[in-house]
């Protein structure tokens, strides 16, 4: 064999086995009607629970006596030091005591959210597989539509 041909079968052979490899993974993200079924459960269980976390978060800021508004502009210049929000001493300190309760809610958020993934029946890794793929796939869209609407 030359080094044509031995570069030419190396070339052939890395292709075959790439392509066995993509096609495995789209084998294994293949989303059943069951699957999508539990995605569907979860997943609207999950705006209702984050349309409570919202009005939480919400109250948080109320308690500290800050606007909303005005969270949300400090909360901007403390991810972009571009921003210049000119904070008082006493908007500092409600900020971070606003923040750090937010945190601790998020936390807890965050366990609900997997126990509600688990309680499914789905992994939560599988979980995100699926919304990964609903990204991509407008065929799998259509098929969570219609099973939000059942």
């Amino acid at each position: 064999m030359n080094c044509r041909t031995k570069k030419f079968a190396g070339f052939l052979l890395f292709f075959v086995f790439t392509t066995t490899a993509l096609m495995a993974q789209v084998n294994q993200t293949k989303v059943t009607d069951s699957e999508l079924d539990k995605f569907a459960t979860v997943f609207q269980h999950m705006r209702m629970m984050d349309q409570e976390i919202q009005r939480e978060m919400m109250q948080v800021v109320e308690d500290e006596e800050m606007d909303i508004q005005r969270f949300n502009k400090l909360y901007k210049a403390n991810m972009d030091p571009a921003v210049d929000a000119n904070p008082s001493k006493e908007e500092q300190e409600k900020y971070k005591n606003i923040v750090a309760e937010i945190e601790k809610m998020q936390v807890d958020f965050q366990k609900k959210m997997e126990k509600t993934i688990s309680d499914s029946g789905l992994t939560v890794e599988r979980y995100q597989q699926i919304a990964t793929r609903l990204q991509k796939d407008p065929e799998l869209q259509e098929r969570l539509k219609s099973a939000l609407k059942s």
